[in-house]
């Protein structure tokens, strides 16, 4: 089993280049961002935590696509993951390009993972109204695909529209990067999986095996073979026990998560990590 980690990078953390250089030197499979463009003052919408006041990181989060461009021209082999990227918020055709430049450059590296947002003040300010989010990236993931598969795309929905277009470059990885739908397990999300997603990041990794029966249904119930979909525990505590449960329940791959600090709080833990992975490989 492959172990990947993801952090909260912002303009006070480690530098990402060097979080995924020091990662790569150490084995670990993966690295993946999240992303905000921008926090509004107003709380209205509770903090995904639970606490009180929202942690100062979110307020500070990079650009997971120019950060993890940086650390694709510096690394060879680790994967790159975006962990989660706001798809309803960004416009398709822009981000189909940033993505697919970014797999192109890092010769097929790129992990798309997204989601549907929590925050409600940051979606209307990108005009999107947080009834129908799901329906946007839905039609924005759809949209996408077309742009990296076709020569010639088109895109006529409810949301996306776009004429017969050329774009390039297209992804490296056929068909475009995998798609990963973050979220906690229901019909809705396992829905949207099964249509137009590659796998599933459940948040934290709690209770994934009693979801699984229902996410292959959903995956059946399309035509589709549930053993080609990817399920990654995503920002999991390291464990071994519960490394070495995921493990027994065929997963083959799990994100750790590390604080968004300094090098000198982050490498330690990098270290720590190196163990398990040597452990496993072993």
């Amino acid at each position: 089993m492959q172990l990947g980690i993801t952090m909260f990078a912002t303009d006070r953390s480690i530098g990402v280049p060097e979080l995924a250089v020091e990662a790569e030197a150490r084995g670990l499979a993966s690295l993946y961002l999240p992303e905000h463009t921008h926090i509004p003052t107003s709380r209205q919408t509770p903090a995904p935590t639970g606490d009180a006041e929202l942690a100062e990181e979110y307020k500070r989060t990079v650009d997971p696509f120019v950060v993890l461009g940086a650390a694709a021209a510096l690394t060879e082999r680790i994967r790159l993951g975006t962990g989660i990227c706001l798809v309803a918020q960004r416009e398709p055709i822009v981000t189909a390009k940033a993505a697919a430049t970014l797999d192109w450059l890092s010769e097929g590296r790129l992990e798309l993972g997204i989601g549907y947002g929590w925050n409600r003040e940051e979606m209307e300010d990108h005009r999107v109204d947080p009834t129908t989010r799901r329906a946007v990236v839905r039609e924005h993931v759809l949209a996408m695909r077309e742009l990296w598969q076709a020569d010639v795309a088109s895109f006529a929905g409810e949301y996306v529209s776009f004429e017969a277009s050329w774009s390039w470059p297209k992804p490296t990885q056929a068909g475009g990067p995998p798609v990963l739908l973050g979220g906690a397990a229901g019909p809705k999300l396992f829905e949207h999986v099964a249509e137009y997603g590659d796998g599933w990041l459940p948040i934290g990794g709690a209770g994934v095996r009693d979801a699984l029966p229902a996410l292959h249904a959903a995956c059946e119930a399309r035509g589709r073979d549930p053993g080609e979909l990817r399920v990654v525990p995503f920002g999991t505590v390291a464990d071994d026990a519960k490394l070495d449960y995921y493990a027994g329940i065929g997963l083959d791959e799990v994100v750790l998560r590390v604080p968004g600090a300094t090098r000198d709080v982050v490498l330690p833990v990098l270290d720590r990590y190196a163990d398990l992975v040597a452990a496993r490989a072993g």
